[in-house]
């Protein structure tokens, strides 16, 4: 018997699609998607999560892809001291 996946109604373009099915709802464990996560999160207060996922690649570039160990290097400009 084969089990049809049951998409929820707020996906509707390409990237929140992708999200919704590959990333949604799924456990994580790794420290820096978790990083990830909680930035994004931020950074939706006040946009919409398509928006947020729109400019995930920015923000990936502009945290260094999460580099913790990097970021907590960051001085007042940002660059590691």
């Amino acid at each position: 018997m084969k089990t049809e996946k049951i998409r929820c109604p707020w996906p509707t373009v390409e990237n929140m699609i992708h999200y919704h099915d590959t990333e949604w709802g799924v456990p994580v464990h790794d420290d820096r998607l978790l990083f990830e996560y909680l930035i994004l999160e931020g950074a939706q207060a006040g946009l919409s999560w398509q928006t947020v996922l729109n400019k995930r690649e920015n923000y990936r570039a502009a945290f260094d892809n999460y580099e913790a160990e990097k970021i907590a290097r960051y001085g007042d400009r940002k660059s590691p001291s």
